[in-house]
C-alpha cells in the first residue's frame, strides 16, 4: 500500500484499476483546514496527465514496476529501437514515451527503460552525460559579466544554456533533469 502522504516524484501507484506515476507533488498544509497532497500524475496506459488534490490518508495500491538498462541503437520515423543486453532483444517504443529523453541520447547510449506488464512507459537517460557542442555564438571578448549565459547546440539536438565562455567543440556536462549545464566534462 501507499499513502498519498508518501508521494515523490517518480512515485508509481494503482487507481481506479490503472496504474499511475507521479510527475509533481506538493505537501500543503494551510492555515484553516486539513493538510492534502497536490498532485500531477500521469496515467501510464492513456498517457493521460491529471492534477488533484489527494488527502495524505488516502490509500493506493502499489504498481510493480519493472526497470531495465537498454542500449539506445537507432531511430526509424517515429520509432526508437533498444536493446536489451542481456537478451539482445530489440525493443521498438513510440516517439511519444521518449521524446523528453531522447534530446540527451546518442546512438549506443545506454538508458532505463521502464515497464509495467511487459510494456514500457518511460524512457530515462542517464542523470548526467557529457555532450559536444556543435553550435554557439562566439563570445565576446571583455564580457565578464557573471551569469551571462547564451544558447548552445549539443550533438543530439538539443539547446542548453551555458555561460558566455564555452565555445563550439567543447566537451560539457549537462543535468538530464532540469537540463542546466554543469562544467566543462573531464
Amino acid at each position: 500500500m501507499v499513502y498519498a502522504s508518501d508521494f515523490r516524484k517518480g512515485k508509481t501507484f494503482i487507481m481506479n484499476g490503472e496504474p499511475h506515476v507521479v510527475l509533481d507533488f506538493q505537501h500543503v498544509k494551510p492555515g484553516k483546514g486539513a493538510a492534502f497532497v497536490r498532485t500531477t500524475y500521469r496515467n501510464i496506459l492513456t498517457g493521460a496527465t491529471r492534477e488533484e488534490a489527494f488527502n495524505p490518508n488516502d490509500k493506493f495500491d502499489d504498481a510493480i514496476i519493472e526497470t531495465k538498462k537498454m542500449q539506445y541503437l537507432y531511430a526509424d520515423g517515429d520509432l526508437y529501437y533498444f536493446m536489451d543486453g542481456e537478451t539482445y532483444e530489440q525493443i521498438p517504443i513510440g516517439k511519444d514515451m521518449v521524446e523528453d529523453a531522447i534530446k540527451w541520447i546518442r546512438e549506443n547510449d545506454e538508458v532505463t527503460i521502464k515497464f509495467f506488464q511487459g510494456n514500457p512507459f518511460i524512457v530515462e537517460p542517464e542523470n548526467f552525460v557529457d555532450l559536444v557542442i556543435t553550435e554557439t555564438e562566439p563570445g565576446v571578448k571583455g564580457n565578464t559579466a557573471t551569469n551571462v549565459t547564451k544558447a548552445a547546440t549539443v550533438e543530439t539536438g538539443a539547446v542548453v544554456q551555458v555561460p558566455i565562455f564555452i565555445e563550439a567543440g567543447e566537451k560539457i556536462q549537462i543535468d538530464t533533469r532540469t537540463g542546466e549545464y554543469l562544467g566543462r566534462a573531464k
